[in-house]
Formats: structure tokens, sequence, C-alpha cells
């Protein structure tokens, strides 16, 4: 674990992006096995490719989102715009976690759903308010154990969310009798 937290700190955004271009494609490569039951890509191989890029692009982004919400999180406690509770343990990583997903999440996801269609070639926003939905019922609840952890795990365990929430979602998506 040294080596790890060693690299994630002295590489933040390079750690960030490889982590999520590792793991969210895997999430989504685990999604499509799930939901079509049965071995393959979810896309061509180039497309593949472009969407570990995205990822990683994403990976940067998360980076930045979190220590701008902890940031505005300490601000409002600061200027008594919130309970002292939601200065340290707990009530902290709550707070941190709920602006987070309310404030940054819809944006984030957005993005995410523009970079897939163009690189797979597709219109519209189809399903995005589901997707929205899981800032309440998993990212939430996620986010709140990820801030509650030393900072050179955070990004990491938020990469690994994806990839639960990838096997959640295939799960919730299979095709035929289960």
């Amino acid at each position: 674990m040294e080596t790890y937290t060693a690299w994630v700190a002295a590489n933040p955004l390079f750690a960030a992006a490889v982590q999520f271009a590792l793991l969210g494609t895997l999430g989504e490569v685990l999604s499509h096995l799930l939901v079509t039951r049965r071995p393959g890509l979810p896309c061509t191989v180039p497309q593949l490719l472009a969407k570990m890029l995205g990822w990683a692009v994403l990976g940067v982004i998360i980076k930045y989102g979190f220590a701008g919400m902890k940031g505005f999180t300490a601000a409002l406690v600061d200027h008594h715009l919130l309970p002292a509770f939601c200065g340290s343990g707990l009530g902290r990583a709550l707070s941190i976690s709920v602006f987070t997903n309310v404030l940054f999440g819809p944006q984030m996801m957005a993005f995410h759903r523009m970079t897939d269609n163009m690189i797979l070639r597709r219109k519209g926003f189809a399903g995005i308010q589901k997707a929205w939905w899981t800032l309440l019922w998993f990212w939430v609840p996620a986010h709140t154990l990820t801030f509650s952890l030393p900072l050179d795990y955070q990004v990491g365990l938020a990469a690994v969310w994806s990839v639960v929430l990838g096997i959640i979602m295939g799960f919730s998506t299979q095709k035929g009798p289960r």
C-alpha cells in the first residue's frame, strides 16, 4: 500500500487518469457481459480504446471536482452556512458527498454521455435520468465512505465504485430469464 499511496501522492492527476481508464472501462465490460450473458466487448476495440481515454479524462475531472467540493464545503462551514458537524468526521464526508453528487455529478455524467455519444456515433441522452438517479441511491452513500478515507485512497476507491456500479447496472438490465 505504501507504493500505491506514494505513486498517487506524487502523480495525482496521472494516477486518477490511469485508475479511471482501467477500472471505468472494466465496469463497462463487466456490465456488457452481464447484460448479454456472453463474452465480448461492448463496442469495437478502437472505440474501447477511445472510451478508455474518455475515462482517463473523467478521472482528471473527478480529481479536480473532489478537491473543489471539499473546498466548497469547508467554505460553507467557515461562513456558518452549514452546521459545525459538517466540518469534520462523518458529517464532513456526507456533506462533501452530497454537494459532489448534487452540484457536480449531473454535469459530469452529461459530459460522460456526450463523450460516449461521440465515440459510439450516437445521439441523444436516452437513459440519462436513470444515470442521474444513481447519484442519490448509489453515489451519495458510496462517496460518503470515499470521503471518510485518507486523501490518497479517495480517487482510487471512486474508480472501484465505477466497477461496482457497472456490475449492479448489468444485473439490473439483464436480458432474458434470470
